[in-house]
């Protein structure tokens, strides 16, 4: 163990204050891991409209921050919280940018301003550190909302003193979602135009803030071994692949964790019966009330399967779709809750019945509540570079059933009639076949008494806490300092 490091996580979203999805959970577990490790982390996001202030007791501060964007300043304030104590929070607040009804856009779209929006975010996380006097050893970015600050340190601050030793991390959540805007938005950075070539911060023609990221940080981490791997071929990376080879040596996955605090059937508030590996009784009474909660009717001997997702062509909903339309209410029912296309929004609700359940929209109790009483978890992902729902529904006892990609392939163990050994069922190549033989599979293993057991068993007793993830990332910190 080295000496404790300054960090900063800057994060456009961040579990409980704002989320749209994983990233979230992610940049609200990881510092608390951090800081359980003895480091002095400092968490930075947006003061969004959904952030109560007075529920988490923010405080504005006494200084305030001056951003250039295009020839215009902009004045913001920083409010300060604690994600749990010893891990201060600074919030950055701009009416005209970030007091709105969503995050990034309405369901579908984007803001026509985002680039604007998050230009001011990427350079004020900067300008926090310096009036807070918060010296980051590593600046750990997340995703294109925060691609640009790199960009910064390297260019307008590469002779500021308060970032000498200064290194940045960026860390890449979701590869499809890139922050791509008409070059016309470059001015709005104030960054030299010179940087607008395929070696800098343009792609295709684009000014891209995840390329802006990938190429001007120190190091780059996304979060699954497999999905470190898949992305270096043309056919995952999203038109990224030349930027991730040439940067290859300096690539590394580090599977993401689940935060036990939040989720653990143990002593979770808004489940019917709390319950764990020792004492798996309780998990019986959350599938009857969840059963009772969608009005299905319920049938002994089938299965409850859910899923809690984006409904997006990434998350396999086709495939799902299709399954629903061929055989899979035939011998199980079915839970879903999330939002997203229309057109997979108006297919399942159409669908509701005594054996699909369905919810539009997003209901965090109602989530863990579905992931304690199914039996199984569909994730059939096209791709999926971690995916959380699968270890945070192992947790409870539900068995996944995913497609064998990125971090699915990483945590789901296919299990083993013979040794009783394994997590739940992978399906490869993706196409409705496979998915069928595997769906075949878990309903063959739900009917073996014995054999369904060993198998929930080996879910509810399964380790994915962020401790191991969070020593992952402190050595590539120090790695990133050391070079």
């Amino acid at each position: 163990m080295g000496s404790p490091l300054n960090i900063l996580i800057a994060a456009s979203e961040v579990h409980p204050f704002a989320k749209t999805g994983g990233l979230a959970d992610v940049c609200g577990a990881l510092p608390k891991a951090l800081h359980h490790l003895g480091h002095n982390v400092l968490v930075i996001l947006p003061l969004y409209r959904c952030v109560n202030i007075s529920q988490y007791d923010l405080r504005p501060l006494p200084q305030t921050i001056s951003i250039p964007v295009g020839p215009k300043k902009i004045e913001g304030i920083l409010y300060e919280g604690e994600l749990i104590p010893g891990v201060p929070v600074i919030f950055v607040a701009q009416e005209k940018y970030f007091d709105r009804e969503h995050l990034y856009g309405p369901p579908g779209k984007a803001y026509p301003d985002n680039a604007e929006r998050f230009i001011f975010f990427t350079r004020a996380i900067i300008e926090a550190c310096k009036v807070t006097q918060f010296k980051p050893d590593i600046i750990n970015c997340n995703d294109w909302q925060t691609g640009l600050t790199p960009v910064y340190l390297k260019t307008l601050y590469a002779y500021d003193s308060f970032f000498r030793k200064t290194r940045t991390i960026f860390s890449l959540h979701n590869l499809g979602y890139q922050g791509e805007f008409d070059r016309n938005n470059m001015p709005l950075a104030n960054l030299p135009f010179s940087l607008f070539n395929p070696a800098g911060v343009e792609s295709f023609g684009d000014f891209n803030f995840l390329k802006s990221g990938l190429v001007y940080s120190d190091i780059l981490t996304t979060v699954s071994k497999t999905y470190s791997q898949e992305i270096l071929q043309p056919e995952h990376a999203f038109r990224m692949d030349g930027i991730l080879n040439s940067r290859k040596t300096d690539l590394f996955g580090i599977t993401n964790g689940i935060d036990y605090s939040e989720w653990d059937p143990q002593r979770d508030p808004w489940i019917k019966e709390k319950f764990s590996a020792a004492k798996p009784q309780g998990k019986t009474a959350c599938k009857r009330a969840l059963l009772d909660h969608f009005n299905l009717k319920s049938q002994r001997d089938q299965p409850l399967m859910c899923m809690v997702t984006r409904m997006t062509t990434q998350k396999g909903i086709d495939l799902v779709m299709a399954a629903v339309e061929q055989f899979l209410l035939k011998d199980a029912q079915l839970v879903i809750l999330g939002s997203g296309d229309a057109r997979f929004e108006e297919f399942f609700r159409t669908r509701k019945s005594k054996q699909l359940g369905v919810f539009i929209g997003f209901d965090e109790p109602l989530a863990h509540r579905i992931l304690a009483g199914s039996d199984f978890i569909l994730m059939p992902s096209v791709y999926e570079p971690c995916g959380l729902t699968q270890m945070q529904a192992m947790k409870y006892g539900t068995v996944p059933i995913t497609s064998a990609v990125g971090g699915l392939e990483d945590t789901v163990v296919q299990y083993n009639y013979k040794t009783g050994e394994g997590l739940g069922f992978k399906f490869s190549p993706y196409s409705l076949e496979f998915f069928s033989k595997r769906v075949t599979d878990a309903l063959t293993v739900y009917r073996d008494a014995g054999q369904w057991q060993t198998l929930v068993q080996n879910c509810l007793t399964a380790d994915f806490g962020w401790d191991r993830s969070a020593q992952e990332y402190e050595r590539v910190y120090r790695l990133t300092l050391a070079r």
